[in-house]
């Protein structure tokens, strides 16, 4: 059974940084595109930012220049690297990765979500 599972998020003050993770567990052929999305408190969830298996990056314009997204293909692992962090970072991160698994095909699994708190 594949899944995604988000160790990390928490509580961290203004200007401060905290490094997400999401590593894909259970059997698969491969995984290709991660993401990391967020529902901020009373708000449709966004995209934040997306890598390819490749490496090619893309961000949404209110996190560029402070979070970084990277993976390690080894590990199944992608990370969120979030600095600078503002009271508007406030909301629940999901990662999610298009997986594919041999005889069912590829589909979009997401994590269960973890809550990262930036206080004021």
């Amino acid at each position: 059974q594949v899944q995604l599972v988000e160790p990390g998020g928490g509580l961290v003050q203004t200007g401060g940084s905290l490094r997400l993770s999401c590593v894909a567990t259970g059997r698969f052929y491969s995984v290709t595109d991660r993401t990391w999305y967020r529902q901020p408190p009373g708000k449709q969830r966004e995209l934040v930012a997306n890598i390819t298996s490749g490496g090619s990056t893309n961000y949404a314009d209110f996190v560029k220049g402070r979070f970084t997204i990277s993976r390690d293909n080894a590990k199944n692992t992608v990370y969120l690297q979030m600095n600078t962090l503002s009271p508007e970072d406030t909301a629940v991160y999901y990662c999610t990765a298009e997986i594919f698994v041999l005889y069912q095909g590829r589909s979009t699994y997401w994590g269960q979500g973890t809550q990262v708190t930036v206080s004021s």
